[in-house]
């Protein structure tokens, strides 16, 4: 069965309103009657029509008043406007047209003009209910597919980090450390890069890079990375190539974290007094990144048992690098290294 239009007609003559409903109910409408501006606005809001016919000079507001009021707000601009009236003045059109009119009708209300004219705009009301449905239709599905790739990509994004790290895991087995090390790593760095304030991509970057930090070691002997005592010359020589090792299986990318995880593999063993390897690079010339980890890659050397030695205590740990402050370590990532102690260590305990 078809909808009945729904049409507003506000007039404060008794007689008008009964002229124009007894033309409009037969045509298959239902009619709604104000008989002043006031009141056809609460009509408005009770009934929300699909037209409205609107009289211009009406005690306590008017017209103009009116429409200018339904035109302010978003659930009524929408409802076609046809402004009936005798004034004749075209100054009065135009005050009526800026104020949002859609159509004119001129009293006496002729039936033929008033038919066609309530026809042709129910039809655009129709038209623009049809829209607006789509469009929320539309926007209710984008959100949908929105929290549906984004609930995706945390997966994808949360199985990439995991095949990282057990990929990363293969360098750490050959050096005998707990495959949790490179974990730790991540996550120190990680709270490390949000303090100073590092932008959200960045620490992400960061999150994903920092495990591959020592990935070169799997190009170095068992024989050196397994050694229980002090390398000779020649083999510390070898074992300052992984960082270069590392660099050469991660390089060639065009962006992103594998190239972070670039640049954090080749400088995470370059000191802030220039005396590290392999470049000898010195202060801010190691990228920040390298920085980071290094100081991350320590600590968590320090408190982890080693081939040829035991794990020193957090509190002996934490000594070496303030120690290091200003000679291994940048001095402001010292600082904030301690300021995070709480968090350094909960996640020590967590991994």
């Amino acid at each position: 069965m078809k909808k009945r239009s729904k049409i507003l007609i506000v007039d404060d003559e008794d007689r008008n309103l009964r002229l124009m409903e007894a033309i409009l109910i037969p045509l298959g409408h239902e009619v709604i009657l104000a008989r002043d501006g006031e009141k056809a606005l609460e009509k408005v809001r009770e009934a929300s029509p699909d037209l409205i016919l609107l009289d211009v000079i009406m005690p306590k507001m008017d017209g103009f008043e009116v429409i200018k009021k339904l035109k302010e707000s978003e659930d009524t601009r929408v409802i076609p406007v046809v402004m009936v009236t005798a004034l004749r003045e075209i100054e009065n059109r135009v005050k009526a047209l800026e104020a949002g009119a859609d159509d004119f009708l001129s009293k006496p209300v002729d039936k033929v003009e008033l038919r066609a004219r309530v026809n042709s705009l129910i039809k655009v009301k129709a038209y623009n209910d049809h829209m607006r449905d789509y469009q929320k239709k539309l926007e209710t599905e984008v959100e949908r597919k929105t929290k549906q790739l984004s609930r995706a990509f945390k997966e994808i994004r949360k199985a990439s980090l995991d095949t990282i790290i057990r990929l990363s895991r293969a360098a750490e087995y050959k050096d005998e450390e707990t495959g949790n090390h490179i974990q730790r790593i991540s996550y120190y760095a990680v709270v490390l890069a949000q303090k100073i304030g590092l932008s959200g991509k960045s620490v992400e970057e960061i999150l994903y890079a920092a495990p591959m930090h020592d990935i070169g070691k799997i190009g170095i002997p068992e024989r050196i990375l397994l050694k229980r005592g002090k390398l000779d010359p020649d083999e510390w020589k070898i074992m300052k190539q992984h960082p270069i090792m590392g660099a050469q299986i991660l390089g060639g990318s065009n962006g992103g974290f594998i190239r972070v995880a670039e640049v954090i593999a080749l400088t995470h063993h370059e000191r802030w007094d220039g005396s590290g390897y392999p470049k000898g690079l010195r202060c801010e010339d190691i990228p920040l990144v390298g920085r980071i980890v290094a100081i991350c890659d320590v600590f968590d050397a320090l408190v982890t048992d080693r081939p040829y030695r035991k794990a020193f205590s957090v509190e002996e740990s934490l000594k070496i690098i303030a120690e290091g402050r200003g000679r291994q370590f940048d001095p402001m990532l010292v600082d904030t290294f301690f300021s995070l102690k709480h968090e350094i260590l909960s996640i020590k305990e967590k991994y």
